[in-house]
């Protein structure tokens, strides 16, 4: 009995450093969007893409998936990787709009 605590002790104290750590977008401030010319946003673009591959990439399946699974589910892993995904596509969403306002194609 006193070894099923220790291993069920174990698990849980585990389980709790297994939340995946996402990488993190921030949204596009006042500074950044007045100083970025057509090739910043290019890059930055770039950069935003990289983000969400990196998310994709830390998502994979894993011993830490299994970890979060035992400790609350997979529910702290998925709404780690929710949130990171979703600021990753608001950045985007962001940079591609003040390239389209910046950026006027050449005719």
């Amino acid at each position: 009995m006193k070894k099923l605590a220790v291993i069920a002790f174990g698990v849980l104290v585990l389980s709790g450093c297994a939340t995946k750590q996402y990488p993190q977008a921030p949204a596009v401030t006042n500074e950044e969007a007045s100083s970025f010319d057509c090739k910043a946003l290019d890059q930055e673009i770039a950069k935003a893409h990289s983000v969400q591959q990196e998310i994709k990439r830390t998502g994979d399946f894993d011993g830490r998936t299994v970890l979060g699974f035992l400790g609350d589910f997979g529910i702290g892993n998925g709404m780690a990787k929710s949130e990171a995904t979703k600021k990753a596509q608001d950045r985007l969403t962001q940079l591609e709009s003040l390239r389209s306002v910046k950026c006027k194609p050449a005719l």
